[in-house]
């Protein structure tokens, strides 16, 4: 087939890169449907997120134009030492958003009946330039594309390059959202409105304003997100962070409500002896705190024939460049506009995989280089 024609394409993955690639594609003129193999609706997950360019330019191309501001604009950045005084002040507007705005912001310009819940990707198979999906409820999809936006753990990924997966970093991020009148008056005059961050040795915390949950931006609607970043060596301190209050080891991260109960005291301790008068209210008024390990992650190639990875099924990037829901936006972007400038479609894949290999190598790299000067930990040869 060629660009121009109509095209059918299987999303595996309905957060939020799954969902910018549908939408795009989608507005580009392609069939789309979405495959989500959690049959409950998604939750917000990710807390806040750095509002880039490239996800406002991806919007765009779809024609979404939103009738409210999608985040929450920071002034200023603080750095605070830990008796609470302002090491260093900057002017630094920068708008900051959440994963359930961007989420529920593109799910409302998608077609509900295209999004398929509870469809958890076993096999592929592809035959005569096609793709076909097998889920493990028996459903089978066929499309001219099959796109893995499945994230870290990728299934679309464990099938095309069985053993190849993550590597944890050296350290967490324990994370947290409250609500802005949770806060006491004390602790939000310096938090309100601004980007906040006291840096230690082997440590970083920082917190920033984000939409409420119903993407509200009025002010005593919206919500403070906050981030920590302390070490936790790989084996038994690294099990016990992501051993969940039943006992289950998770693979990488904690979701909020399933934090043990040693590990929620140990941290809200580290908070009473190590953090500022304003970031310890932080902590002391979330209810549910939540914990990710950081990883490390790049793919040889992106594309399998008519199947490609996109986002964090390719890509893990740290959270310090705060580019992961940007790469995936961008994925999206440049995929249709190299289909829009090429008739023939293995060219379109070709061009399109490798800039996006250089990038999201790039990125990574950029990510390990600051994550690891931050945290103090000794670049590897």
């Amino acid at each position: 087939m060629t660009t121009s024609a109509s095209g059918k394409a299987l999303i595996i993955g309905g957060s939020l890169g799954g969902l910018f690639m549908a939408t795009l594609l989608r507005a580009s003129g392609w069939q789309v449907d979405v495959f989500e193999r959690s049959a409950a609706e998604l939750d917000s997950r990710g807390g806040g997120i750095v509002l880039q360019p490239e996800v406002l330019h991806a919007l765009r191309y779809a024609g979404i134009r939103p009738g409210h501001a999608l985040g929450v604009m920071s002034r200023e950045r603080l750095y605070l030492q830990q008796d609470g005084t302002i090491a260093h002040q900057q002017l630094m507007p920068q708008m900051q958003t959440s994963w359930s705005t961007l989420y529920n912001t593109l799910m409302s310009n998608f077609p509900e009946d295209h999004y398929h819940r509870g469809a958890q990707l076993v096999d592929l198979q592809q035959r005569d330039q096609r793709v076909i999906a097998q889920f493990a409820d028996g459903r089978e999809a066929e499309g001219d594309l099959l796109i893995g936006a499945d994230g870290a753990g990728s299934t679309v990924r464990h099938l095309l390059l069985p053993g190849m997966k993550p590597s944890y970093s050296g350290y967490v991020v324990w994370r947290g959202l409250i609500e802005e009148q949770q806060l006491p008056e004390c602790a939000a005059r310096l938090l309100r409105e601004n980007f906040v961050f006291q840096q230690d040795p082997e440590s970083l915390m920082l917190d920033y304003m984000v939409p409420g949950l119903n993407g509200s931006v009025a002010e005593q609607e919206r919500r403070y997100n906050w981030l920590w970043y302390l070490k936790a060596a790989k084996g038994a301190q690294l099990d016990a962070v992501l051993t969940d209050r039943d006992g289950v080891r998770r693979s990488h991260s904690v979701p909020p409500g399933s934090l043990a109960s040693t590990q929620d005291a140990w941290l809200r301790e580290m908070a009473r002896q190590h953090l500022n008068p304003a970031f310890r209210k932080l902590v002391e008024q979330t209810d549910d705190i939540f914990v990710q390990a950081i990883q490390d992650f790049k793919v040889p190639r992106m594309v399998f024939d008519r199947v490609l990875l996109t986002g964090d099924a390719a890509f893990v990037p740290r959270p310090h460049t705060a580019g992961s829901t940007a790469k995936a936006a961008a994925n999206a972007l440049a995929l249709v506009q190299a289909f829009q400038g090429s008739d023939d479609l293995d060219d379109a894949l070709f061009t399109w995989q490798q800039r996006q290999l250089i990038e999201g190598a790039r990125m990574n790299d950029w990510g390990v280089q600051m994550g690891n000067r931050i945290m103090g930990i000794a670049q590897s040869a």
